[in-house]
């Protein structure tokens, strides 16, 4: 038997680092977004005791570190369910290193596939509560739309939809190391009042442009890279209401209210840059096909 499942890309509206805890991971406020750019995760019910993972990418490692191989043994154990083996097949078409949970999806969707593969009739809270064990993106990817965060990324708040838009992700070439960017945010000024707050405002009051004049991501003021700042340059050269990093980086999204000026924007960042890609935002997260 075989479950399909579609894995959706997350952007970050919003990335504030609020303090640290004492075991070491910091505390954030963010406001997150499901995207119509998808991973397709198939699993497969196997006769073998053991989790196989194969991918079209060949910079994903395949074996127990992967996510994927983490959330399936995440959920036998939840369930005390025995492994009787599968294989999980990931279609890539998230970029890795971009900050777009590409393999916090891909986690979330192998926890969907199997509930239904094993009729464990697990609730989407259940499946988040598992995922938090493996990945702190993880719930978020299990329940998508739009939502506000804090804690460590887990504890999540629904928001309403976000308002119609058309989304440019561009990934330069250049990635970026998770830790030493938390670590340069250690020095940070901390404010009272995050960007997340004013952007859940936004959202709750449909206001596309203040929104967009509100993206913030702590981790792109203090690595302030050349790549990201030029992608900046272009979009507003291009006619974006506002652009963000994501998550730890690298990709960079510009928001457009209008589908032809952001199809322009893609053809300019494609003279530029390999991945490029024009999406919407969607409500949901990952789902059986």
């Amino acid at each position: 038997m075989r479950i399909c499942v579609k894995a959706p890309a997350k952007i970050n509206l919003t990335l504030d680092v609020t303090g640290k805890r004492h075991d070491g991971y910091h505390l954030v406020k963010m406001v997150m977004q499901t995207v119509d750019l998808y991973d397709t995760v198939s699993v497969h019910n196997r006769e073998t005791g053991e989790i196989n993972i194969v991918c079209n990418d060949d910079t994903v490692p395949c074996d127990s570190t992967n996510i994927a191989y983490k959330a399936a043994e995440a959920f036998f154990e939840y369930t005390q369910t025995e492994n009787p083996g599968l294989l999980i097949k990931l279609k890539k078409k998230i970029p890795t290193q971009a900050g777009l949970a590409g393999g916090s999806t891909d986690g979330a969707a192998v926890l969907v596939a199997l509930n239904e593969l094993f009729e464990a009739g697990l609730s989407e809270d259940e499946l988040a509560k598992i995922g938090a064990k493996i990945g702190a993106d993880v719930p978020f990817c299990v329940y998508g739309g739009t939502m506000l965060a804090g804690g460590i990324g887990t504890i999540l708040s629904p928001l309403p939809p976000m308002p119609e838009c058309f989304i440019v992700i561009v990934k330069p070439e250049i990635s970026i190391s998770t830790k030493e960017a938390y670590a340069l945010t250690d020095e940070k000024e901390s404010h009272m009042r995050t960007s997340s707050e004013v952007i859940a405002e936004a959202v709750c009051e449909g206001n596309l442009e203040k929104i967009c004049g509100a993206l913030h991501n702590d981790f792109e003021e203090v690595l302030n890279l050349y790549d990201v700042n030029r992608i900046h340059d272009l979009f507003e050269q291009n006619g974006a209401l506002g652009s963000c990093m994501s998550g730890s980086g690298s990709a960079v999204y510009g928001i457009f209210s209008d589908e032809d000026k952001a199809q322009y924007c893609v053809n300019v960042m494609k003279t530029e840059y390999d991945f490029v890609c024009l999406c919407e935002p969607v409500n949901f997260g990952c789902r059986i096909e």
